[in-house]
């Protein structure tokens, strides 16, 4: 008897459990050496643009001589945590124009593709470090728009 009640948890962890815990691995936060990685790449590769604070350009939000919209902070105060991860890791791995073109949208991005530069799981470190750097509740809000991006 006490081995089939064993068996029966052990059916129950190995069906019900874990399964839960690895869903819930990856809502975990990032893990501090991600997030080590993604700081190191951002002041690398996204600082000269994008400001080493996270704080963009100044008038970011007004067309420059070129036409273009300087490049936005990815603080809070910026527009970055309005995207899902998906949208966001594209944008960074593709480049602006090439994203936004598969979408139909006619908008002169200055953002160049870093996906010959970078590995996705680099472009995924340094999302994690931008993120990590919200406000808990703008976090909430953002994760709730890459869960809602997944449905899509």
């Amino acid at each position: 008897m006490e081995i089939m009640m064993t068996c029966r948890k052990a059916g129950y962890l190995t069906r019900i459990v874990m399964p839960a815990l690895v869903f819930l691995a990856f809502k975990m936060p990032a893990l501090a050496d991600e997030l080590e990685l993604g700081r190191t790449l951002y002041a690398e590769h996204c600082a000269v643009c994008h400001g080493a604070d996270l704080e963009g350009a100044p008038d970011w939000q007004r067309p420059g001589p070129d036409g273009r919209l300087p490049p936005p902070p990815h603080d809070e105060t910026g527009h970055t945590w309005h995207h899902g991860d998906t949208m966001l890791f594209e944008y960074t791995k593709r480049g602006g124009q090439a994203y936004l073109a598969d979408l139909g949208v006619a908008f002169d991005s200055g953002m160049p593709a870093f996906g010959e530069v970078l590995s996705d799981d680099e472009i995924m470190a340094i999302l994690a470090f931008i993120r990590s750097t919200w406000p808990e509740r703008i976090q909430e809000i953002q994760a709730a728009r890459t869960e809602a991006e997944q449905t899509e």
